[in-house]
């Protein structure tokens, strides 16, 4: 889970990084109150949306006094920036800035270990950075049964190549962002910029931190970390199913058991659905386990889409064997009862596959189409979504 900046504020605070004072507001009002609560000559107005860009799309404002703030606030709330609505602003302190960092600390899954990355030349997309002069941003591995300690971060910023005052500025606060991505079992804890003041002080101006989700268990607060207002309803409903769910801009449904198979049927789904004019609804993934249960929370979902208009499955039996897969979409189809209106084309191969087709044939049901092929049954599942 992605968090907004003010979340990942609120988490260097916790852990010790060194943060200005800052506020979040969903009213013009809020904004104003905010600002004089912060109390400094200059604060900026900050859009609070989970993507890049903000800057150049008008969601940043500096306010040199409260009257500013109140008026950029009401401009920015409601924007759209890169199709995300801006239902909150970030009230920050501002600072006197005498130069900007770039660091980051990520999960680098092609070496099996974490990344710290480091520049001097912060502010900037990094993206751009690091294909225009990668040899100005440090990459340093990092154990993750060591992190980053004293040694690794005086070789980070070493690296980086900062004098030796500034680098013993910036290794501690290393260190402290590193306990943030530990402790939070974070992904990704970036900071850009990391500034250092006129005074020579370090801090963390704008923070990026991702979380897995999968250490949830973990950690009870950051159940309120999760952003009802911008959550789909359908991925939210999923969500609390336990299914693997994520809704895109289509018209037919899919469901598979398996990541790799879902993400193939999509690829065949978007094919097929070019002579259509249609495309792929979803991802969902059922997992193993296809049960009649979990076969109608799978339909519940993709059903309550009002955009689906077919939906297909696509199995492929292994440890959980076609004729149980079959038991479990007539079962969900039962279980669903009149809720079940969009037409199903079902392609099951791999173990027990004629089981499971005999089930599905005696079953008969008005809405259920069988396909032999991955490639028959995505073209019959276009062609049913638009007519």
């Amino acid at each position: 889970m992605d968090l907004f900046e003010y979340q990942a504020r609120d988490i260097f605070e916790k852990h010790g990084v060194p943060v200005l004072p800052g506020a979040v507001a969903e009213d013009p009002a809020s904004a104003r109150e905010a600002a004089e609560r912060i109390g400094t000559p200059v604060v900026v107005v900050k859009a609070q949306v989970k993507t890049g860009g903000r800057g150049k799309a008008g969601g940043v404002k500096v306010a040199k006094s409260l009257d500013e703030a109140e008026q950029y606030a009401e401009q920015i709330l409601g924007m759209d920036i890169k199709g995300h609505t801006v239902h909150r602003v970030m009230i920050a302190a501002g600072a006197d800035i005498a130069e900007e960092y770039y660091f980051s600390l990520l999960l680098d899954r092609a070496n099996r270990t974490y990344l710290a990355m480091c520049s001097k030349e912060g502010g900037m997309e990094i993206e751009q950075l690091a294909v225009e002069r990668p040899e100005a941003l440090a990459r340093i591995a990092v154990d993750p049964n060591v992190g980053i300690d004293d040694a690794k971060a005086k070789e980070i910023v070493d690296a980086a190549g900062f004098d030796a005052e500034t680098g013993e500025k910036i290794a501690p606060v290393l260190q402290k962002l590193w306990a943030v991505y530990r402790d939070e079992d974070a992904t990704l804890v970036e900071v850009n910029p990391l500034v250092k003041t006129a005074d020579g002080d370090i801090f963390a101006l704008d923070g990026k931190v991702t979380i897995d989700e999968n250490a949830d268990f973990r950690h009870e607060d950051h159940a309120a970390l999760v952003d009802t207002k911008t959550e789909d309803p359908l991925e939210a409903k999923a969500k609390a199913m336990d299914l693997n769910y994520v809704k895109l801009d289509g018209e037919v449904g899919i469901i598979g058991n398996g990541a790799g198979l879902v993400m193939s049927t999509l690829d065949v789904v978007a094919y097929a659905g070019e002579e259509h004019g249609v495309k792929p609804a979803n991802f969902l993934d059922i997992g193993g386990g296809a049960s009649a249960e979990v076969m109608a929370n799978g339909l519940d979902v993709i059903l309550g889409d009002d955009q689906v208009k077919s939906v297909f499955v696509n199995v492929f039996g292994g440890i959980t064997a076609c004729d149980k897969v079959a038991e479990g979409i007539v079962g969900a189809l039962s279980k669903l009862g009149e809720n079940a209106t969009k037409p199903l084309v079902v392609r099951l191969d791999g173990n027990k596959v004629d089981e499971g087709r005999a089930i599905l044939t005696e079953a008969n049901h008005p809405l259920v189409t069988l396909a032999d092929t991955m490639d028959g049954g995505a073209a019959k599942a276009a062609e049913l979504a638009a007519n």
